[in-house]
């Protein structure tokens, strides 16, 4: 009886995933099973290049994965029953149950508005590929003149509003940050922020708490009423629900609470990789949802669940970061070296260099995803721990659940 792998989600961490598991098991052994709500794989971490007109490659996910022995199936989750463990599914053909003895949770995250008023209704959104080509088609229907404002001084707002106001210099960008403009960068980092800023012609509004959006402007807590044609709302990102409605134990962000395998510490036969987990790294901190925590999740919950079901030795490598790299437009860029814990240090590369370097990142990224094993050969290796024969049994299928989630 093979033993049934399912991953949920197709972003950079359960793609990898999938593909590194693939590698990893022998396929006599297996099944493998990759869920995904869009038959392509989307480049998150390029959505603002893609909201301002830059066409980016397209990488069907069937491509990807061709010869791996994986099963894409293009379907949108609607529930997790993890102690019947089956997952719920709705795609062309109508709703059903997906079985397994396996489950990877890589769900990810979409916008946060925190709850202000008229977010929803009002201000744009590119954490996903459909939001981003919504700000593509407002962006180019903009007159010269007219204002466009970014919510969010994180890593996603400086890259929004510097390649919003560098594909459009016509435009008046401002940028509406709660704390301080780049605060957490060295003074080298910041000093180069700013520098950029004067060059595009960008506003920034520092220590600015966003509190409503409104139709035509955006309102700070000290009553500022700041004009916006168009609003792009980058202030956080929150994972999906359905973690949190199951048995899972989730921590206060719904983040799946994972040990440094990416296992679940409440139902060991799920693992959570990328923004859906909640991992701790150096100083017992968690890791923030990016790419960079994603893809390493992913390869050591691979590489646990192959140990696992073929006795091999767990893999117990340190999570930690190295730099956080900015893209500020085409051709100028930040490259912020921190400590494993994710702190600045004093050293930074800036300017096309960093521009070059981030560019590399983002094709390394997404080439790792079609070689989850960097390129070296990979053992598929013989199970020896199946699962008991009979477990998690097919249910009937459930009508579809109200609210679905990629």
């Amino acid at each position: 009886m093979q033993h049934r792998i399912i991953v949920l989600g197709a972003g950079y961490a359960g793609a990898s995933a999938a593909g590194r598991l693939a590698r990893r098991l022998h396929r006599d052994d297996v099944s493998l099973t990759l869920v995904n709500a869009e038959p392509d794989f989307v480049e998150r971490v390029r959505n603002h290049e893609l909201a301002t007109g830059r066409e980016l490659p397209h990488r069907p996910l069937a491509e990807v994965l061709a010869g791996t022995g994986v099963d894409l199936k293009v379907a949108r989750v609607t529930a997790v029953d993890v102690d019947r463990k089956v997952v719920a599914v709705t795609a062309d053909g109508g709703a059903e149950e997906l079985a397994y003895d396996t489950l990877v949770y890589a769900l990810g995250s979409r916008w946060d508005d925190h709850g202000v008023p008229g977010a929803a209704e009002h201000a744009h959104e590119i954490a996903g590929r459909a939001g981003a080509l919504r700000v593509r088609e407002r962006l180019a229907g903009l007159a010269a003149g007219q204002p466009v404002v970014v919510v969010g001084g994180g890593l996603t707002g400086l890259e929004a509003a510097t390649e919003i106001a560098e594909s459009r210099p016509d435009l008046e960008v401002t940028l509406a940050a709660r704390t301080g403009l780049g605060d957490w960068l060295s003074p080298k980092g910041q000093g180069h922020l700013r520098a950029v800023f004067d060059r595009l012609g960008i506003t920034a509004r520092e220590d600015a708490e966003v509190t409503a959006v409104e139709d035509g402007r955006v309102v700070t807590a000290d009553g500022t009423v700041l004009p916006s044609a168009l609003t792009v709302w980058t202030a956080g990102f929150a994972v999906h629900p359905i973690a949190r409605a199951t048995t899972l134990k989730v921590g206060d962000t719904g983040q799946i609470v994972v040990d440094d395998t990416m296992r679940s510490v409440s139902h060991p036969d799920v693992y959570a990789v990328g923004d859906a987990a909640l991992v701790r790294g150096p100083g017992d901190k968690p890791l923030r949802m990016s790419c960079a925590t994603g893809t390493p999740t992913a390869w050591q919950a691979a590489d646990a669940i192959a140990a696992r079901l073929t006795g091999g030795k767990l893999p117990h490598v340190p999570l930690r970061y190295f730099n956080q790299c900015i893209s500020l437009g085409r051709k100028d860029g930040l490259i912020q070296y921190v400590t494993a814990d994710d702190r600045a240090k004093g050293a930074a590369l800036t300017g096309r260099v960093a521009a070059l370097y981030k560019e590399l990142v983002c094709k390394g990224a997404a080439w790792g995803v079609a070689h989850p094993t960097l390129g070296l050969p990979g053992r598929r290796r013989r199970v020896t721990h199946p699962a008991p024969a009979g477990s998690a049994a097919p249910a009937p299928a459930p009508a579809p659940a109200p609210e679905s989630a990629a």
